[in-house]
């Protein structure tokens, strides 16, 4: 199975249009959004698959967003997310609050950690645990997205 993970989209809907593009070529079970959302209309871009988002830093007033991914039926989990996808546990968030992010990668508890923030693309393994920042939708050099295969943990990162 393939997991979409995307970040820092601030609202940009013509990169984002073009990264759901990229993820319409797998066959993707599911996407996790790592915050830095920007706007509401981000949201129904994602409406193929089962998507779960977290807020970032930049997302000052989460409510219009918490609306829009109800009327989507996705999952909004705020600032800390977790889900089991084949067997892996997964752990997201958007990275800014750094001791959260080294805390979740050190508690050796997740196979994976996924987190943006930072805008750019880097897959680190600590222990038995992968840490995958898929980079950043817009405000990036290169513009980039990831894609998971699990259970294997291999990571394709893609440039928009």
């Amino acid at each position: 199975m393939f997991l979409g993970v995307v970040s820092d989209t601030h609202g940009d809907i013509e990169r984002t249009r073009a990264a759901v593009a990229m993820l319409e070529g797998f066959e993707i079970a599911a996407v996790l959004h790592c915050g830095d959302i920007g706007s509401a209309e981000i949201v129904p871009l994602f409406r193929r698959w089962p998507t779960h988002f977290v807020f970032g830093n930049c997302d000052y007033d989460c409510r219009p967003l918490e609306k829009a991914i109800e009327r989507e039926r996705q999952t909004c989990r705020q600032r800390f997310g977790s889900l089991e996808l084949e067997s892996q546990k997964i752990a997201f968030l958007h990275g800014d609050d750094s001791r959260l992010l080294r805390e979740t990668v050190a508690s050796g508890q997740w196979d994976m950690v996924c987190h943006g923030h930072t805008h750019v693309a880097c897959q680190e393994w600590h222990g038995n645990t992968l840490v995958l920042n898929p980079g950043a939708v817009h405000r990036a050099n290169p513009h980039s997205i990831a894609v998971v295969e699990l259970p294997a943990r291999t990571v394709h990162v893609l440039e928009i």
